[in-house]
């Protein structure tokens, strides 16, 4: 997926600010987007699966300890993208919104949608959130969200 919206990116010359031509801007972003794969998909996915997918295949509920175990490892990634990508800017790659935030939230919306707010005690991504839905829309961004907030009422 990051490769077709990089294809995308290019292909339709789209804003600047979703990957900047500018080499340091672009280098942030790039090293989030090669980053995220291991960290934050690994683990949100980890936790949505565990939490939701599997018990809808299976039938069964997954293991307390093993639930709490994939939560950890996400809270881990989770202070690790707040202070090595965020820091204390408004976006990733600095005062505009870039192909990095919008992958950030749409992986981080899958726990989400499994019930694990993680958004709740975290007051910095809870901010950084908020920025990057109203940069795409608030209402593009729910349309987008609808069915799989929803995939627990299969």
């Amino acid at each position: 997926s990051i490769a077709i919206l990089l294809y995308l990116v290019q292909k339709f010359k789209t804003p600047d600010h979703w990957y900047p031509s500018d080499l340091q801007k672009r280098a942030r972003v790039d090293e989030y987007l090669c980053w995220q794969h291991a960290n934050i998909r690994a683990k949100g996915s980890k936790l949505f699966l565990s939490k939701v997918m599997l018990p809808l295949l299976t039938g069964q509920p997954l293991p307390p300890e093993k639930l709490e175990f994939a939560t950890e490892e996400l809270n881990v990634v989770l202070k690790q993208f707040e202070e090595k990508f965020l820091q204390d800017k408004p976006f990733i790659a600095g005062s505009e919104v870039s192909l990095a935030d919008l992958v950030a939230l749409v992986e981080l919306m899958q726990p989400v949608c499994a019930g694990y707010d993680l958004f709740e005690e975290r007051p910095k991504l809870r901010e950084w959130r908020g920025r990057v839905e109203e940069a795409v829309g608030k209402q593009l961004f729910q349309e987008a969200h609808k069915d799989i907030m929803n995939i627990k009422n299969l």
